[in-house]
């Protein structure tokens, strides 16, 4: 028990160091949680942020939006992405600046841990428009996939450890965090999303991508989505998280709260690296 206090102290530690989001992210989350919250809002507040305005229209005129005619105008841009997109690009891009000033892992290089979590922020958002989910909600799938796994961001050097008994036993990698570290990446994701006061649905797929029944009834489609969507990715190694052999026992159990069948999954294959190469353009914002 006093090992694992040790070791949760350290993570606290290591939490509580983190950068924070800057003020603007964090004024663009809690006016897009207001109902009455106009594009109009949203501008006054990024407009003061050069460097979020910039992410912006980059991102908007990247192949990952695919737009005919430039977009030049935040305003514009806002109302053609709609408020709840602009709002997760924003957290999308501050949380992955924020992650490359700190994460100097030899267990999870910065490159291959991103193309992972690209993967499966691509994947959830394939995977919610095969479920028929409408546009507006599919960007949300993006971004919990993409934050996925922010927990494993505070171990130290003896993960590798863990990640190399992974590989060795061929077990799913949570299995091994419980059982040689006494906590898991879940568990710090919580103290992440809690510190950066991520909302609702993103916090539940950050602590229960693997075992989304845990998570809130609302919210449990999107967690088992991106759950899916981290098993494919893991099981045909794009990117590395450390998890090479996700756990196939739960596959059933996901593909029926997603409502999917495991045929209509794989069909994506022919346009999951496609898509990952345009949503690369988050790692250079």
């Amino acid at each position: 028990m006093n090992e694992r206090k040790t070791k949760l102290d350290k993570i606290r530690a290591f939490v509580a160091k983190m950068p924070s989001l800057s003020t603007t992210v964090g004024k663009v989350l809690e006016i897009c949680s207001r109902t009455d919250t106009s594009p109009n809002d949203l501008n006054k507040v990024i407009a003061l942020d050069p460097v979020l305005t910039g992410q912006v229209l980059k991102l908007i005129n990247s192949a990952y939006y695919s737009l005919v005619n430039k977009v030049t105008s935040l305003t514009r841009a806002i109302v053609m992405l709609g408020l709840n997109t602009v709002k997760n690009l924003a957290l999308s891009t501050a949380v992955i600046r924020c992650i490359g000033q700190i994460n100097k892992s030899k267990a999870l290089p910065n490159k291959h841990f991103w193309e992972h979590s690209i993967g499966v922020g691509v994947m959830a958002k394939l995977l919610a428009a095969e479920r028929g989910l409408p546009l507006a909600e599919r960007e949300e799938y993006f971004v919990a996939g993409l934050l996925h796994d922010l927990g494993k961001i505070p171990f130290g050097d003896e993960y590798i450890g863990v990640l190399i008994r992974a590989k060795q036993e061929q077990t799913p990698l949570i299995r091994l965090e419980k059982q040689y570290l006494e906590i898991d990446h879940e568990e710090v994701g919580a103290m992440i999303a809690s510190t950066w006061k991520l909302n609702p649905v993103i916090t539940d797929a950050v602590c229960h991508h693997h075992a989304p029944e845990q998570a809130a009834p609302e919210h449990q489609g999107l967690v088992a989505t991106v759950a899916l969507a981290d098993f494919y990715i893991c099981l045909f190694d794009i990117g590395y998280a450390g998890n090479r052999f996700p756990d196939g026992e739960q596959l059933p159990t996901l593909l029926e709260l997603c409502g999917l069948e495991w045929s209509s999954v794989v069909k994506l294959s022919e346009i999951v690296d496609e898509e990952i190469r345009k949503a690369e353009i988050f790692l250079q914002v």
